[in-house]
């Protein structure tokens, strides 16, 4: 019984720099572990406040969740941590069956249950979202929203923190529609949503907008507002957008990416003045297909109000380069099971055993990750 009450409240995990179970320089109602609710509209709101925003990283793997967890509490900052469908998918794994998205159901509900259960060990506060969900992909999140709602049901909160819909593909007035629908079954799960209008170029785990046209990368104030206005109404509605301001997935050449954060910066003070507030930035902005962007875009971005930012086409590198880089070290002792320069007669036992490539992956990731949370100002927030 002591065991579990001490698993329960996160295994005694301090966070850095902080008593365990609360951070001095952050709202009180941001813990380490995932994190639901109000704590989510806080820390989100701490970000846009503060000027930092914060790493969101695909993972597909425990393995890559656990790098996340890694950088995260070297960092002394929060992440997100958050799925695709193929990526839960992949984490189900693909032999799996995957008719009516049950695998990608489940790989989700397992990889939350793998952060929910080290997040705390870590002293990091996580939150805990799906990506890129288009309109063919909604029973996926329906069948997530029904482990929420089994969950809210036993534990007060739900499994996931938030979800992203996609719908920039569809009509406008049908995006927002929809969102509005999911918007106001999430809200009595405490949850947040995370909406898309316009569309971000390039291609990212099968949705390939590469050629898109160029009027659709840019949102309009007047469009984010209609997004705002609807989802507003929804009591207890939480959310985000990521506005399209010439963001494209993937890495290309310097000077290929033409951003436009000055759209975050109109659409703030265009809807500022619609609802009188006092906030010059009512809208929690998010930051996709940013790799490749100049620095200065990003820094301006965060200033405008971006508090999330997608981080996956660099990561993908980073961990294929740590396994890359094993292999090239330890060639001569990666080609058979017995032989290598030591000696003829020499196991090779412990340079092939998987958990050496997958570590240095894991290491080249957190190192890489390090840059994400300084580029993001997303260092020592805690």
């Amino acid at each position: 019984a002591e065991y579990l009450a001490k698993r329960s409240a996160g295994g005694g995990a301090a966070p850095a720099g902080g008593s365990a179970g609360a951070y001095p320089s952050l709202p009180p109602s941001v813990k380490p572990g995932v994190l639901t609710g109000q704590a989510v509209v806080d820390l989100l709101e701490d970000a846009k406040r503060r000027g930092y925003a914060i790493p969101a990283v695909n993972c597909v793997t425990s393995s890559s969740v656990n790098a996340c967890l890694e950088a995260a509490a070297a960092a002394k900052a929060p992440v997100m941590i958050q799925f695709s469908s193929g990526g839960a998918q992949f984490y189900a794994g693909k032999g799996l069956d995957n008719t009516d998205f049950d695998a990608a159901v489940a790989g989700a509900v397992s990889g939350a249950h793998h952060v929910r259960t080290l997040a705390a060990k870590y002293g990091v506060p996580v939150i805990l979202h799906t990506d890129h969900c288009a309109k063919k992909l909604l029973p996926w999140v329906d069948g997530m929203l029904a482990e929420s709602e089994a969950h809210y049901a036993a534990h007060g909160e739900p499994l996931f923190s938030s979800h992203m819909l996609d719908l920039s593909e569809e009509p406008l007035e049908e995006n927002i529609a929809i969102c509005v629908e999911y918007m106001q079954r999430m809200a009595k799960l405490d949850m947040l949503l995370e909406m898309e209008l316009g569309i971000t170029g390039g291609e990212e785990d099968g949705v390939d907008n590469e050629d898109a046209n160029p009027e659709d990368l840019y949102s309009k104030p007047e469009e984010i507002w209609q997004v705002y206005e609807k989802l507003s109404a929804v009591p207890n509605g939480r959310f985000t957008v990521a506005a399209a301001f010439g963001n494209v997935h993937g890495v290309y050449a310097p000077g290929n990416v033409k951003l436009d954060p000055e759209i975050l910066g109109n659409a703030q003070t265009f809807i500022a003045d619609k609802v009188s507030s006092s906030d010059a930035k009512p809208v929690s902005f998010v930051f996709h297909g940013g790799s490749g962007s100049d620095l200065k875009d990003i820094k301006q971005a965060i200033d405008y109000g971006v508090v999330k930012m997608n981080i996956d086409t660099d990561t993908q590198w980073s961990y294929w380069d740590g396994i890359r880089a094993y292999y090239k070290k330890y060639e001569p002792y990666l080609n058979s099971q017995i032989g290598n320069p030591d000696g003829a007669d020499k196991p090779n036992k412990k340079f092939y055993d998987p958990r050496m490539p997958v570590r240095s992956a894991e290491e080249t990731t957190v190192a890489r990750l390090g840059q994400c949370f300084s580029d993001l100002n997303c260092v020592d927030v805690f």
